[in-house]
């Protein structure tokens, strides 16, 4: 049996899982379907066509399923799919898709976003992303499994996030950023690669090393980036690892790659 609040509101239609729980004035519209376990907060509001999957815990005032901010929107009927054992923090918005992308915004299974944090319509996350306080999606974002964004850091519209990439705090990141990769800074830029989370996810040392090479080779090479893609396809393009960057470089793309160095909006933005 659902456990709901007295004050909570939960519209006909609604379909609740077994063991949910729905806090004091929290509202669950009529489209929304909750799997079992999912936790609702005080004040959570829950609209549109928005799934949530098992074990996913909806802290107060974060809202899920609103529509999106798209001035093409007219009501039609887009959707928020969630998956299993994430936590969305207090505060934090996720908007459904437009009719402009596919008209899904997509979370995968164990994200965590935290306070604050808003994804927009049509993004993709996939599993274990996690978002910190204050980070800003803009729409149609893409972001691979395992990458971390730090706190206060904006997402351009269209940006993809390849997988394990780690984003520093208060970033303004406008362009791809490769599988692995680190960046920072505002306009964001590649320093590198995440290291610790290669790490701490198992990646071996042939792994690791291959991927610093290709790196360098890439990023840090003399030559036009076409040249230095060749030569690391050539080199290095066997390594799984390694093929995954390139294949993301060769993938396309709205916003273009981000390098190494300082991007072309710094000094602009410095000026400001």
């Amino acid at each position: 049996m659902a456990q709901i609040h007295p004050t909570a509101i939960v519209a006909e239609g609604a379909r609740l899982g077994a063991g949910v729980t729905i806090g004091p004035y929290a509202t669950v519209g009529a489209e929304v379907v909750l799997g079992d376990g999912v936790q609702v907060g005080a004040h959570a509001v829950l609209d549109g066509i928005t799934h949530l999957g098992e074990g996913v815990q909806v802290l107060p005032f974060a809202s899920v399923g609103l529509p999106p901010q798209d001035l093409k929107y007219k009501g039609e009927p887009t959707r928020v799919e969630v998956g299993p054992r994430s936590v969305i923090r207090e505060h934090a918005t996720i908007h459904r898709g437009s009719v402009s992308g596919e008209g899904v915004t997509r979370l995968g299974a164990e994200c965590l976003i935290m306070c604050v944090a808003h994804v927009g319509h049509d993004c993709v996350l996939e599993d274990r992303v996690i978002l910190a306080n204050n980070v800003m999606l803009g729409g149609h974002v893409h972001i691979g499994d395992n990458v971390f964004v730090g706190g206060g850091t904006a997402i351009h519209q269209s940006v993809r996030i390849g997988r394990q990439a780690v984003i520093g705090g208060m970033s303004g990141v406008e362009r791809d950023v490769i599988p692995f990769g680190s960046c920072m800074g505002n306009r964001a830029r590649l320093i590198g690669l995440n290291l610790i989370g290669l790490k701490r996810r198992g990646f071996g040392r042939e792994a690791i090393n291959a991927l610093r090479a290709a790196y360098r080779g890439l990023f840090l090479g003399r030559g036009t980036f076409d040249a230095r893609v060749a030569l690391v396809t050539q080199e290095l393009g066997e390594q799984a690892q390694v093929a995954e960057v390139l294949a993301f470089i060769e993938a396309s793309t709205r916003r273009g790659l981000m390098r190494a160095g300082r991007q072309a909006g710094d000094a602009e933005a410095e000026a400001a």
